[in-house]
């Protein structure tokens, strides 16, 4: 998966959830999770990073950016259902993130669910049409879909052996 929107930066309060302010211990705890999710991550370790930065979100819930981060290292993980989940929660709280909206996308399309990938592909590709990325998610999810409604458009007989059963 691409780099995140934040490209690293820890949360601001105006990217926050709405919520009360964590104590300030805990919101260490938090940075310094989260700083070692975004190193693990950026290693190639996909999946330590994700268990990390699972303790970040935890402690701070309403960030956005420990949120992105861990739907980016359950991704990079094959945790797609998860990633997906993630993505969803930022998307609903911030529409217009299309960042949030390609990886919710990427996220369904690889748990199968390619008819609700191809509309959150399609808002990302929206709000930034530039993104070649973004467009060519979306253009092959729109071409499995086009391919499976061929299969099921295909008559049974063509299945079948020529000839018929023996």
């Amino acid at each position: 998966m691409s780099k995140g929107s934040s490209g690293g930066r820890d949360s601001h309060p105006e990217e926050n959830f709405p919520g009360h302010a964590l104590p300030d211990e805990a919101e260490q705890d938090a940075h310094a999770w989260y700083l070692r999710g975004m190193e693990l991550l950026g290693r190639g370790s996909p999946a330590a990073a994700a268990q990390v930065l699972q303790r970040a979100s935890a402690a701070e819930p309403q960030s956005r950016s420990v949120r992105e981060a861990l739907a980016r290292a359950q991704f990079d993980a094959g945790r797609y259902a998860e990633a997906a989940d993630n993505f969803r929660m930022i998307v609903e709280a911030s529409p217009s993130d299309d960042y949030a909206n390609f990886g919710l996308g990427l996220a369904l399309a690889r748990t199968g669910d390619h008819a609700a990938a191809a509309e959150y592909l399609a808002l990302a590709a929206a709000m930034r049409p530039e993104a070649r990325h973004y467009t060519e998610a979306l253009r092959s999810v729109r071409a499995t879909l086009r391919a499976r409604a061929r299969d099921r458009a295909r008559p049974a007989t063509q299945d079948q052996p020529e000839g018929g059963t023996e």
